[in-house]
């Protein structure tokens, strides 16, 4: 019995040492990585990039070809403003700023980032048809009630907070899953200021156990994410870390692109209220953590 209590606490020693690890270099990533981002923006590089993307994405993409004759066949029947109208609602989605996150994605590799673009609007097609989900498609997942919103970081980015110790994996399947973290980002796209493109996420995990552990839906979200979404997401604090979440860690870490890495930062209990308050101002800071705003679920925000 001494023998395995002596592992099992060498054990638990290792696992607190790497979480220490974790939390360490997610937080100098962090800072590398905003650093580089000033530097970027508004650089003339990146609008010559842009202009070039666009006219990649207007030639390449068959939508916008078919769009073009379609808006071009009303232009001829239904006048100048109509045409004015309906161009402008069409490329309203993907804008300056769209493009640009995508270039960032790639490292301002032009001829990837259009690919990710292409790809992105062919699955936004046949995805959303409609464009958005309903809530009746994913109300198994609404009823767990584990995602909400609430407030703005200093920067004046949109708080969201995730519980994963409420998700059931045995609840609903794969497809509703993807269509609720789909339906969970286009809301919080949507709450976002004029001028904001990003998101802070508080990934919390108490509670969490290996009942709650969907290795599958992990990699289906983080995929949707980065694909789908890229840098949507500002900073993710992954808070009230259980020791046994980081036998799942190690399975999906392979999984998450070195950009998105660098914004993970992973929270000690004792220092959990001080390191959100370096980003949330009190007044903004979910009440759960100390703050003085209640959590609002996300469909009803």
């Amino acid at each position: 019995m001494d023998k395995e209590k002596k592992l099992k606490q060498t054990q638990e020693e290792e696992e607190e040492m790497e979480f220490k690890d974790c939390e360490n270099h997610s937080q100098q990533a962090q800072q590398q990585e905003e650093e580089k981002e000033k530097i970027e923006i508004g650089d003339e590089i990146i609008r010559s990039k842009i202009g070039i993307m666009r006219a990649l994405a207007e030639r390449d993409d068959p939508s916008v070809k078919v769009l073009i004759w379609f808006i071009f066949q009303l232009f001829l029947t239904l006048g100048f403003h109509f045409y004015l109208n309906f161009f402008f609602i069409f490329f309203k989605e993907v804008d300056d700023f769209m493009i640009r996150r995508f270039l960032r994605a790639r490292d301002l590799d032009i001829e990837k980032a259009n690919t990710m673009l292409l790809k992105y609007l062919s699955w936004r097609r046949t995805f959303l048809p409609k464009g958005f989900v309903s809530e009746s498609e994913i109300s198994n997942q609404l009823a767990d009630n584990k995602l909400c919103m609430q407030g703005v970081d200093k920067q004046g980015r949109p708080i969201v907070v995730a519980f994963g110790g409420r998700h059931k994996p045995t609840k609903g399947n794969l497809e509703e899953v993807k269509r609720f973290v789909v339906y969970g980002l286009e809301k919080i796209c949507a709450r976002m200021p004029r001028g904001q493109e990003k998101f802070v996420a508080i990934g919390d995990l108490e509670g969490w156990g290996y009942s709650n552990s969907d290795i599958r839906a992990y990699i289906a979200s983080l995929s949707i994410l980065q694909d789908c979404y890229p840098e949507r997401l500002a900073k993710l604090f992954i808070v009230h870390v259980p020791y046994i979440f980081m036998t799942a860690w190690k399975v999906v870490y392979p999984f998450i692109d070195s950009r998105t890495k660098k914004k993970i930062i992973f929270v000690e209990n004792k220092k959990l209220k001080s390191t959100l308050l370096n980003d949330i101002d009190e007044s903004q800071l979910p009440d759960i953590y100390g703050g003085k705003l209640p959590l609002v679920p996300i469909e009803n925000c």
